[in-house]
């Protein structure tokens, strides 16, 4: 207990030292506040919706907590290769996006994990596509694809995040779709790059009858893969419509986004190996197929491993809005998300070897396709034939009536959430290949052929239904136009049932029902200097409520009577300025986070850790009348394992104590076309690639670049470099197997170019 006090007094001492640092910031820029608010020159209000009841609208510079905002012109110029890649934008925040398009690693403010995004939630038009953030191979980002019908994201992490919507702890991205209007408006555009993509992005938006307003848009596209898998590796469409209805007194609307995408899922590769670098992909035309032997019976199953990872399925839903009279006002957003998000790969179990190692013969073996005679020298690893199959549903509803008094803006609302997921896997299945691109399986070595595999299998099918039902409400309290207060509640009841059978023996092995109810609250101050500056101060305590997998891989802690619960304590100091050139927030934070569970792979034993974090975020923007602008983002955090049976005093893994992220751009006219040119500078420092802090992950630098130019009306091209210098980072070690030598490369140097029209 002393040891953990000691602790809690060093954050609050860190915080002190940080505080004052901010209240310095905050007088600097105060002078060029007063400067720059002339009643002539005010700057367009930005609309945050994130972190109110029910999305309820509210001026960013009044939000007592922050929340980064990107629209479609900045998404377009960092040029994101994934949905989650876009999160690199939002301070605070580290991404691991090296394994594809789907399938991210996301980590918030030093929370632990050892993978996916846990503290992830992420929204379209204000609900949640998916109420669980995380499952076993399965995160929010993986669901969701960018194309142009998305018209901005906002970021919130932390605030009154625990309180409102489906009371994520952690961080929330919120999409918006591009919406009609009287004019009709669209876009036709052709991505081409040098690793063979094709892909046409359409939108088209305009009005249907009287307040009857449309977008429809969508994208086809293919391609053999950043990472060349020797076939057509990348496969993807997607139709989004969004209809929206005004009234007198409100708006109706509704959407659906029918997808149908996957890739290749990239794993973690060895890193000892001569030809094995950024470019390098196990997966191939020699592997793709393969064999599982699941089950009892040992019934063999035939997949294709090149199938990777996607989504198909489809995420609708829709809003109502309106003003009742007297003040009141009434928000009603649902969805429905829908579609198998499944998964299949080469799963690397080990360290590569030379082949005379495991040979029957000592000495060499047969490839088993190609009969080709590898020497004993040859490099091999050990790949696990992977596949998971996933069904999932979920519908979500989020009610919130509010109403202004005087000095006091009241709301209250009810949250429900049906989630379900059945699952089909076959992991281990483990057989030895030759380490090169697509490398072949190997005849000659006894254990590839063998039922039980070169290591481990572990089999399952399981079903789970989890039911969320709260209540919040949230009150702001208004001393002056300068000073506010508010205070947010949440009562929350939460249920699983859930059924495994491990060994698809027909038999149920693991059954959870599952009832608890937990209450987390947010209290909030803020003070503005002028109406373009101001300070906030909040704290928040929230909760991280367990699914399906966190049963299965806990079943023996939860049979003991633990509630598998994660609690979330937050505190934010943060200095906020918006200016008609400059923005800039700087957020303090501290947090601790008991009850997390890491589970270096199903079926083994969890390690129960609490973890605490204190840092600094950093949200710059610059933007001059010449055209030149800048971006800066910026993370400095200090981690650390206050409570584990054996790392307590580590650092969290996989997180580095600083990350800067430099985007400048400059637009202008070059006889007579409008162009602009930009690009990004990525610094991430060392991490710890496990618990124990034995594996080093070391830091790096990316540079990505690019142009665009409007060579006569309603014509544009893009030009965009992603990774210039081609630096090899390790984003992460292997997760399954700390001490072996893989790692999973960033996405090497690629060039997009696109063609746009429009009208």
């Amino acid at each position: 207990m002393a040891q953990h006090t000691n602790k809690l007094a060093k954050a609050a001492e860190g915080c002190a030292k940080l505080s004052a640092l901010a209240l310095a910031v905050s007088l600097a820029f105060s002078a060029q506040a007063n400067e720059e608010a002339a009643p002539d020159k005010q700057k367009i209000e930005t609309i945050i919706v994130s972190g109110t009841a029910g999305g309820r609208g509210v001026r960013k510079v009044d939000a007592a907590f922050a929340v980064t905002n990107l629209d479609a012109t900045k998404i377009e110029r960092l040029a994101p290769k994934s949905t989650a890649e876009l999160f690199k934008a939002v301070p605070g925040v580290w991404v691991e996006t090296s394994g594809g398009e789907s399938g991210a690693n996301v980590f918030v403010r030093g929370f632990p994990g050892g993978g996916d995004a846990p503290f992830l939630t992420l929204s379209l038009e204000g609900v949640p596509v998916y109420p669980a953030p995380t499952l076993s191979f399965l995160e929010n980002s993986s669901i969701f694809r960018l194309d142009d019908t998305i018209s901005g994201m906002e970021g919130l992490r932390g605030g009154p995040n625990p309180v409102v919507s489906n009371g994520q702890p952690g961080l929330t991205t919120n999409f918006s779709l591009k919406r009609g209007y009287e004019e009709t408006e669209g876009s036709f555009k052709y991505t081409t790059s040098d690793y063979g993509l094709n892909r046409v992005d359409a939108v088209l938006s305009g009005e249907l009858a009287e307040d009857l307003f449309f977008m429809v848009g969508g994208y086809v596209k293919r391609s053999p893969g950043i990472r060349d898998a020797g076939f057509t590796s990348e496969k993807g469409n997607q139709l989004t419509i969004n209809i929206t209805k005004e009234f007198d007194n409100g708006e109706f609307n509704v959407f659906t986004r029918q997808t149908d995408d996957r890739g290749a899922w990239y794993l973690p590769t060895p890193l000892n190996v001569d030809g094995v670098d950024g470019g390098f992909t196990q997966i191939g035309t020699k592997n793709r197929y393969a064999e599982v032997f699941a089950g009892e019976y040992n019934q063999v199953v035939d997949f294709d491993l090149g199938e990777g990872r996607g989504w198909n399925g489809s995420v609708s839903g829709g809003s109502l809005k309106l003003e009742l009279g007297n003040d009141w006002e009434l928000v009603d957003r649902f969805g429905l998300t829908k579609g198998d998000a499944n998964t299949y790969g080469l799963v690397p179990d080990g360290s590569a070897v030379a082949l005379s190692s495991v040979a029957d013969n000592g000495s060499n073996a047969m490839g088993a396709v190609t009969q080709t005679q590898y020497s004993g020298d040859t490099m091999v690893q050990a790949y696990g034939r992977w596949v998971v199959l996933k069904e999932i549903e979920a519908f979500v509803n989020d009610l919130a009536v509010s109403k202004d008094f005087d000095s006091l803006s009241s709301s209250y609302g009810v949250y429900t959430a049906t989630t379900s997921a059945n699952d089909w896997w076959s992991l281990g299945n483990t057989a030895y290949h030759v380490v090169e691109q697509g490398g072949e399986m190997l005849d000659g070595i006894a254990c590839n052929t063998d039922v039980a595999g070169c290591s481990w299998n572990y089999d399952i099918n399981s079903v789970g239904d989890a039911t969320t039902l709260a209540f919040y409400t949230t009150q702001k309290y208004y001393f002056s136009d300068a000073l506010t207060f508010d205070l947010g509640l949440r009562s929350e009841q939460h249920e699983v049932e859930y059924s495994v059978d491990e060994g698809l023996d027909g038999a149920t092995d693991k059954y959870v029902d599952y009832d608890e109810r937990k209450t987390s609250w947010t209290i909030g101050g803020d003070y503005k200097f002028s109406s373009n500056q101001g300070m906030f101060l909040r704290m928040n305590k929230g909760y991280k409520m367990p699914y399906f997998d966190d049963f299965r891989d806990n079943f023996g802690t939860y049979q003991s009577g633990e509630s598998l619960i994660k609690e979330v304590t937050q505190a934010e100091l943060g200095y906020k300025f918006m200016g008609e050139s400059t923005d800039l927030y700087a957020t303090l934070f501290t947090n601790e986070v008991k009850g997390d569970t890491f589970v270096r792979r199903p079926g083994e034993p969890a390690e129960i850790l609490t973890n605490e974090a204190i840092g600094v975020e950093l949200d710059f923007n610059y933007n001059h009348e010449s055209g030149f602008s800048v971006n800066l983002n910026a993370t400095l955090q200090d981690t650390e394992i206050t409570e584990s049976p054996a790392n307590e005093g580590n650092e969290a893994q996989r997180q580095p104590k600083w990350q800067l992220r430099m985007t400048p751009s400059y637009e202008f006219e070059v006889s007579g076309m409008f162009a602009s040119v930009y690009g990004t500078l990525s610094a991430v420092d060392d991490r710890w690639g496990n618990n124990e802090n034995t594996v080093v992950l070391e830091g790096y630098e990316k540079v990505d670049i690019g142009a665009t130019l409007e060579p006569v009306e309603n014509i544009k091209l893009q030009l965009s470099v992603d990774n210039l210098t081609d630096e090899e980072g390790i984003t992460e070690g292997d997760p399954r197997n700390a001490d072996a030598p893989n790692g999973r490369y960033i996405m090497p140097r690629s060039v997009k170019l696109s063609v746009a029209y429009m009208f």
